[in-house]
């Protein structure tokens, strides 16, 4: 079998290395990295760190609008994927690369498996949201992380896709974690002390795209340094950008506590997020990674996909509010000190394996339909013919 593995960001990069290594014993893995993060810290330096085998391609989009980065790496995969004739294609998440890949594999009448379906926030002015609900109508395997996704699947009518498989995420964070911790010196270079300073990141477009929403986060960072500082808050590309833009990158770094820095290898911000007093963030994953590692997280955001978190009581949603910000902090500072998270929420560390076990199942189930997927014949109209 031949699985044509598309990733573009930082987190897919994590939960493809807990699956990589799983897949390449058993079948022939061809790594595409579209380049929607191009910064080294975000994406090279992880292949290195977590072992991921270098990508074979790299396509090279880059930045761009929503549409601009879609399509370009439409455009770029679509004949890379009719070169390698994959038996599959595997998809992570819920980016533009993700949904890219989906729509290729689908016009292509690939098999495509989606790991980390069935999350839903149910807010569709989100782009990840649409990104996550097309992929999963377009995969024929939906892998699942949580029994929620499971259950989101089945209200959907596509419970008969889904197989649950755990998180390969807490695959990484729990055989990484402690790594992280012996082999990085992230603390000692910024001179933080464990337990004692917050951890922040942004990055989505509804927090840093407009110059309200911009200064409103500023503000509550601000504030929450001098709260419960010292914030360390490593630079998204596209926050670094907004925030020179705006010119309230100065403010950040004239406020007291607040410290900035170039985006971080995986190690590096694994040591970090263990040794957080709290997480300040507006991303998806490091809610999952707080929660993994045992850190109160305070999401910059008014939905999230991982509601075991909010459940759990390990995580709140503030949105941009600064004053619902440092309640939560407040109200979760003992929690660090006084209690642990349920280990086994996101998985038992084989989710990578199960993910490979159920997607090789799955194609063998139908060996004909792969065999004859590149046959002329059999996959319509050309390029530049009609559609049915």
């Amino acid at each position: 079998m031949k699985v044509l593995t598309v990733v573009g960001n930082r987190p897919q990069f994590v939960k493809a290395a807990a699956v990589s290594r799983h897949l390449r014993e058993r079948a022939t893995e061809t790594l595409v990295h579209t380049g929607q993060h191009y910064d080294r810290e975000l994406s090279d330096l992880f292949f290195e760190e977590l072992g991921l085998p270098p990508p074979e391609h790299e396509l090279g989009v880059g930045s761009g609008s929503h549409a601009e980065q879609t399509g370009e790496t439409m455009v770029r995969l679509e004949p890379l994927a009719e070169a390698e004739r994959p038996d599959a294609v595997l998809i992570y998440g819920d980016t533009n690369a993700t949904l890219a890949a989906a729509l290729i594999a689908a016009k292509l009448a690939v098999p495509l498996a989606h790991v980390e379906a069935g999350m839903r926030s149910f807010d569709r002015r989100m782009p990840e949201e649409v990104n996550r609900v097309a992929a999963d109508r377009l995969a024929g395997l939906l892998l699942c992380s949580t029994g929620v996704a499971v259950a989101n699947l089945r209200a959907a009518g596509l419970g008969e896709r889904a197989r649950l498989v755990g998180d390969v995420m807490a695959d990484v964070a729990l055989h990484f974690g402690p790594i992280a911790e012996r082999r990085s010196d992230a603390l000692g270079r910024f001179g933080l002390d464990r337990g004692e300073y917050l951890l922040a990141t942004a990055h989505r477009a509804a927090n840093v795209d407009r110059p309200e929403a911009l200064a409103r986060l500023v503000e509550l960072l601000v504030r929450a340094a001098e709260r419960s500082g010292p914030l360390l808050l490593p630079l998204h590309p596209r926050t670094a950008a907004r925030l020179t833009a705006t010119r309230l990158r100065g403010e950040l770094e004239r406020a007291p506590g607040v410290r900035l820095c170039e985006p971080l290898g995986y190690l590096d911000f694994a040591s970090l997020t263990r040794g957080a007093r709290a997480i300040l963030t507006d991303s998806g994953g490091l809610q999952k990674e707080a929660y993994l590692a045992g850190v109160p997280c305070v999401t910059l955001r008014e939905q999230t996909e991982w509601v075991e978190t909010v459940e759990s009581g390990w995580n709140r949603l503030v949105g941009l509010d600064a004053e619902l910000a440092l309640t939560a902090l407040a109200e979760l500072s003992a929690r660090r000190l006084n209690d642990r998270p349920d280990p086994t929420l996101y998985g038992d560390g084989a989710a990578g394996r199960r993910v490979v076990d159920e997607l090789l199942s799955w194609l063998n189930q139908d060996v004909s339909r792969v065999e004859h997927l590149w046959c002329p014949s059999t996959r319509g109209a050309s390029p530049g013919g009609a559609a049915g």
